[in-house]
C-alpha cells in the first residue's frame, strides 16, 4: 500500500513539474521584422500601424519618451511620433471629431510602443505596477493602448485632471477619491467619450486607454523609424 502511494504521489508530482515547465517554457511571440509586420497588414489590413498625426491633423501631440520630461529622465523615442493600429486611430478620429464640436480635442502622449522600450521602463521603475512585465508585454507594445488627455482648443491648454500625466502615485487611478468636482468632472467626461468607442481606462491610470479586442494583435519591436 506505502508503495502503491509513493508511485502515486512520484506521478502527480511529475504531473504538476511537466505542466509549470511547460507554461514557463511558453515563449512570447514578438514581431520584430519590418517584412514580417507587411505581409501580416497584407493578411489583417487591421494590423496596419496608423501615425495619429497624419490620420487625425489637429490632433495635439506632447510625445514626452521623445524628450527627457519621463519618469525615466532620457531619450526612449528618436522621433516624437504617435501610432496606433487602423480601427484604434479611427475610433480616435471619432472622439476628436465629437470632441471638436464641443470646444474640446485630444492630447496625446503615447501609443504604439516598441517592445524594447517596454523593457527598459521595466528595468529602471521603482513602482512596477505602473509599468507592463515585459514577460507579458504592452497593450502599447500591440499598438491598441493610447496615453491622453482633453485640451481647451480655444486656449490650448490642457483641462485640470486628478495628476499630471505618468504620475505614479494613488491619485493617478481612474476612480481615485477625494478630487474637486472639476477634477470629477473632466475626468468622468473623458472616460465616457473614450469609452463610447471602445476605449477603456486603466483601472490605475486616469490618462491610460486601453481598445477593445487588444488580445487579436501581436506584439511589435519595430522602431518608429522603419514605419
Amino acid at each position: 500500500m506505502k508503495i502503491k502511494f509513493l508511485i502515486f504521489f512520484l506521478l502527480i508530482s511529475f504531473s504538476d513539474f511537466a505542466q509549470k515547465k511547460a507554461v514557463s517554457a511558453k515563449k512570447l511571440v514578438v514581431v520584430n521584422s519590418y517584412n514580417q509586420y507587411l505581409a501580416s497588414v497584407k493578411t489583417n489590413p487591421n494590423y496596419e500601424l496608423v501615425e495619429i498625426k497624419k490620420a487625425i491633423p489637429n490632433i495635439t501631440l506632447d510625445i514626452r519618451y521623445a524628450t527627457k520630461n519621463n519618469f525615466m529622465k532620457q531619450v526612449m523615442y528618436k522621433q516624437a511620433r504617435a501610432f496606433a493600429r487602423k480601427p484604434v486611430v479611427a475610433s480616435l478620429k471619432k472622439i476628436q471629431m465629437e470632441l471638436n464640436k464641443k470646444g474640446y480635442g485630444l492630447k496625446i502622449f503615447d501609443g504604439y510602443r516598441p517592445y524594447i522600450v517596454t523593457v527598459a521602463f521595466y528595468k529602471k521603475a521603482n513602482d512596477k505596477n505602473f509599468v507592463a512585465n515585459p514577460a507579458k508585454g504592452s497593450k502599447h507594445n500591440r499598438g491598441c493602448a493610447v496615453d491622453l488627455t482633453l485640451i481647451n482648443l480655444k486656449t490650448g491648454k490642457e483641462l485640470v485632471m486628478p495628476t499630471s500625466y505618468d504620475s505614479f502615485s494613488a491619485a493617478a487611478a481612474a476612480n481615485y477619491e477625494p478630487v474637486t468636482a472639476e477634477v470629477r468632472k473632466n475626468r468622468k467626461f473623458l472616460m465616457t467619450i473614450m469609452k463610447k468607442y471602445g476605449l477603456n481606462v486603466l483601472e490605475n491610470e486616469w490618462w491610460h486607454y486601453d481598445f477593445a479586442g487588444w488580445q487579436n494583435y501581436p506584439i511589435m519591436d519595430i522602431p518608429f523609424e522603419k514605419l
